[in-house]
């Protein structure tokens, strides 16, 4: 039992690298006691409930945030949260418990000859980078805070630009599992060749940096109006949102300017697909009151909703959307969101779960509709814009059009409901997937962290959380793609393979040596 409570300190220890705190050498730390933890595993149910315990503590501590969601949902008590963050975090544990099995079932198995230090940092690496992708896709995936995102501010996520943030993972598995052979078999000249091969796949992914590509230079104005979630739909608080909105805007300037609002900024629908002409015309002049905010040559990116209708009669659906609009209040192009949070923008069973006193976290009981996915739209003054709203923007490789590349991604969000953790650790994701993607990141939320991110993942300028504020920026400048832009997650699994490789290449060669 003694080795399980470890674990799951081991656990806790390995979360603290992620933000807000940022203890990256920890993390290190954290997986290097977890390795060795499983190499001494005497069966592989031992090594499973290791890497168990693990993830129930790595989790439940990164993930606390969760619980301040629940907070703002007077359907249900507070303290549920909290049953939700370590149910959540029993469900995700899952998966560092597959990578240790499957690392100790086949390099440190010793009743089956397979017990090789080197071997099994190879596999639990490589097992990683399998499993944390798989958790960013079963059921409906939940990619948050991998491994590689801790290292955001490091040389290390240069990586990303060539395998990208699973990728990285591996590495950083790679790397605590060298810490772990120097404790359990110091043999120093394997230890070298690893960090030899670690150092020049770092050179080699700070040299595909690429020069920055040719890009209007165009002033970006970012509003943050604070506007906490226990206001954003309080009945009457449209006036003072309007209002803040209108005066954080500012004024027109001789320049064309992009202007950008948080998810959500426009409470009611700013379309609506009811057949009455009643809330056809309320949405046409909501349109042109935002309108009338911003100035004539300016072009406003804005999260709202649309209200749709099956028969015409009876809103069935909404989506959560950005609208970027004219002075006119003129529609230019819409994009809806793709990658919907469960129980936050839909409740799954509803039937079933409504019956039980269940209901969203957001407001309503209208469920939102999804959208196709990653879009580019081509818009005036600006040209080719990605959108990833929110949560969207963590998911690895899904966030651009690889058929019709932007110059940078709009991602509007709502932190407002995941306290003091959550919105420094979703700041972190965008800057991984700018960094990747060799684009620029611009987010706009209603609470913090506002923020403009280079084409490198440097975070250039930001609003701190709680703060009402607007950025005045200019528009940063996309690079080429790069090669993780180029073939995405098939790059980690790439790694993954190769690593798998070069275990069983040495398991040969050790046999062979045995043989002699």
């Amino acid at each position: 039992m003694k080795f399980l409570g470890f674990s799951f300190v081991a656990g806790l220890v390995a979360a603290l690298g992620f933000e807000p705190l940022g203890f990256w050498p920890l993390t290190i730390l954290g997986f290097a006691g977890l390795m060795w933890l499983v190499f001494a595993a005497s069966s592989l149910r031992s090594a499973l409930a290791r890497g168990w315990w693990f993830g129930v503590g790595h989790f439940t501590l990164g993930l606390n945030w969760i619980a301040t969601a629940f907070t703002y949902q007077s359907a249900m008590p507070a303290w549920l949260g909290w049953i939700a963050v370590v149910l959540v975090s029993l469900y995700l544990a899952t998966y560092p418990a597959m990578a240790a099995g499957l690392a100790w079932r086949w390099g440190a198995d010793g009743a089956r000859g397979r017990r090789d230090g080197m071997r099994f940092i190879l596999l639990f690496a490589a097992a990683w980078i399998i499993t944390e992708w798989l958790r960013s896709a079963m059921f409906t995936g939940f990619a948050w805070n991998p491994v590689g995102v801790a290292f955001v501010d490091t040389r290390f996520a240069d990586f990303a630009r060539v395998i990208g943030t699973y990728g990285v993972s591996g590495a950083t598995l790679l790397f605590s599992g060298m810490i772990m052979l120097l404790v359990a078999e110091p043999r120093r000249k394997r230890l070298i060749w690893v960090g030899v091969a670690l150092a020049g796949a770092v050179m080699i992914a700070h040299f595909t940096r690429g020069e920055p590509l040719a890009a209007p230079d165009l002033p970006v104005r970012i509003v943050q109006p604070n506007i906490g979630q226990q206001d954003k739909w309080r009945e009457g608080f449209e006036e003072r949102n309007f209002a803040r909105l209108r005066r954080l805007s500012g004024q027109a300037g001789e320049e064309p300017r992009l202007l950008l609002w948080p998810e959500a900024a426009v409470t009611d629908p700013l379309q609506d697909e009811r057949a009455n002409p009643y809330y056809g015309r309320q949405a046409e002049q909501l349109r042109e009151r935002v309108g009338r905010i911003i100035g004539p040559r300016d072009l406003l990116l804005t999260g709202g909703i649309t209200f749709q209708s099956k028969n015409g009669v009876k809103v069935t659906s909404a989506t959560n959307s950005v609208f970027a609009m004219d002075h006119r209040g003129r529609i230019l192009g819409r994009y809806d969101k793709a990658h919907l949070v469960p129980y936050g923008e839909y409740l799954p069973a509803r039937p079933i779960l409504s019956r039980l006193g269940l209901s969203r976290l957001a407001p309503g009981s209208v469920d939102f509709g999804s959208g196709p996915g990653p879009r580019t739209l081509a818009l005036p003054l600006v040209g080719e814009v990605g959108f990833q709203v929110c949560y969207e923007i963590i998911f690895s490789g899904h966030v651009v059009d690889p058929a019709n590349r932007p110059a940078f991604i709009f991602n509007p969000s709502n932190d407002a409901w995941f306290g003091a953790w959550g919105p420094p650790q979703h700041l972190a994701q965008a800057r991984m997937r700018a960094l990747e993607e060799g684009l620029p990141v611009l987010r706009s939320t209603p609470t913090g962290i506002s923020a403009v991110i280079d084409a490198d993942g440097r975070l250039l300028h930001s609003l701190p959380w709680r703060t009402a504020g607007a950025i005045d920026a200019r528009l940063p400048p996309p690079k080429p793609p790069t090669l993780f832009a180029q073939m995405g997650n098939v790059l980690p699994f790439v790694f993954a393979l190769l690593l798998i490789l070069i275990a069983i290449g040495s398991e040969r060669i050790a046999a062979s040596r045995k043989g002699r």
